[in-house]
């Protein structure tokens, strides 16, 4: 994760490194991932789907003439599927050799999380395998799962 100097006045405020992520929602559970990752946080569009595809590509859609798979993270990680909502966003990541979206429920925000407060992840968590997270933020009521996203997508990047 991205470590940037923190000096905006917010509950978590600290002085030190902090991971700058975005946070979103798959249910009612919290997920962050580096900000640096993300290009573009959308309204879903339209999917072109394919046959025979994993059960968690979605498909393809056109993002002002560029071609983006989309992935949905919670048929990924095995979480009971959603109907669509206004709330749901397409998040454009822009990984190191690989352009992919992703599904989620809702987009919280955009914070520092201070790095003392997140803690490594155990193994097995919740059905989603401890590979997938970077750890685990206690941010006062809310545990936030920071998600590993170049073990999640490593296998579709170009080396």
């Amino acid at each position: 994760m991205e470590l940037v100097k923190q000096n905006h006045g917010s509950q978590w405020d600290t002085e030190g490194a902090t991971a700058q992520s975005i946070l979103f929602k798959m249910g009612n559970e919290y997920y962050g991932l580096s900000i640096s990752l993300v290009r573009e946080i959308i309204k879903p569009l339209p999917v072109t789907r394919f046959p025979k595809s994993p059960a968690y590509v979605e498909g393809v859609v056109d993002l002002r003439g560029r071609i983006l798979p989309i992935i949905n993270l919670r048929t990924m990680f095995g979480l009971e599927p959603v109907a669509e909502t206004d709330d749901t966003r397409f998040v454009d990541l822009q990984l190191e050799g690989l352009d992919v979206g992703i599904i989620v429920d809702a987009v919280s925000e955009v914070m520092n999380i201070p790095q003392k407060l997140i803690e490594a992840a155990p193994p097995l968590i919740a059905g989603v395998e401890g590979k997938y997270l970077q750890g685990i933020a206690r941010l006062n009521d809310k545990l936030i799962m920071l998600l590993d996203i170049d073990e999640i997508f490593g296998q579709w990047k170009k080396k």
